[in-house]
């Protein structure tokens, strides 16, 4: 009798990096377009008073390294979730095994804090300025309540957009585009009610150095059930996810498909 071939597991550490990678470069570049936009000493502070004008430029600076952090090499080959809350949302989809989510959350935790560090090695005093404060995300004037509320709707608009867009064949390339698209509208625009963030890594980076926690539950919680209420109603509306990337390519590896 032929022995039983037993099957290997196949590692998904790449994956696992390339997910702390892609936020932590998020994070840096949040951090140096925070203090080039925002600290008073910045000449860019001088010559664009306007905050609105500012934040719609830190929109676009962050929605554009959305972007490229999805149709990055890195982001191809993990999918560029970067956020426990598409994760979690893949996860109830059914594209992700278990294990894999907890390794990708674990990752983007990871990537946020180190993101961070670097920064703040890189940027020094600046960073830790009132006016950038590690871009922490706090809730605005308005108060937790109106920040829960608008974290949950734009993270339940932003994840109900990438499902009908990426499982679209003739629109599923522009998914990227799209999603930075709203990074960059959201920030602008919605930013000062409950500081944009749509992810737990995201906000816990920025927290854990400015030692600043205010309503960070709306940071955990509203994201995670704006995301999954999206995947819900696409999900009743009797349609199914083709794949867990925001931009599948299929030349490269894709743990959601292929497997």
């Amino acid at each position: 009798m032929m022995p039983r071939r037993i099957m290997q597991p196949r590692s998904h550490l790449a994956e696992y990096g390339y997910e702390a990678l892609g936020l932590g470069l998020f994070m840096i570049s949040a951090c140096g377009f925070g203090v080039l936009l925002f600290h008073p000493s910045s000449p860019l502070v001088r010559v664009i008073p306007s905050d609105v004008t500012r934040r719609g430029l830190m929109g676009l600076a962050m929605g554009l390294t959305a972007i490229a952090n999805i149709y990055s090499p890195w982001g191809r080959r993990s999918g560029a979730h970067l956020n426990p809350a598409v994760t979690l949302t893949f996860l109830r989809l059914g594209k992700l095994k278990p294990v894999d989510a907890a390794w990708y959350i674990a990752a983007q935790f990871a990537g946020g804090l180190l993101g961070t560090a670097i920064a703040a090695l890189l940027l020094r005093r600046w960073i830790g300025h009132p006016s950038v404060n590690y871009v922490a995300t706090v809730p605005g004037m308005a108060g937790l309540l109106p920040a829960f509320l608008a974290e949950s709707g734009i993270s339940f608009l932003l994840m109900l957009i990438i499902l009908a867009i990426s499982n679209t064949p003739r629109l599923a390339r522009f998914t990227g585009f799209v999603a930075g698209c709203l990074v960059a509208l959201y920030i602008t625009v919605e930013s000062p009610i409950s500081g944009m963030s749509m992810n737990p890594a995201r906000t816990t980076g920025s927290a854990a150095f400015a030692h600043l926690w205010t309503g960070s539950w709306i940071y955990f919680l509203a994201p995670v059930l704006g995301m999954l209420l999206a995947a819900e109603c696409y999900v009743r509306l009797g349609q199914r996810a083709a794949c867990g990337k925001m931009y599948h390519d299929s030349r490269v590896h894709c743990i959601f498909c292929q497997e």
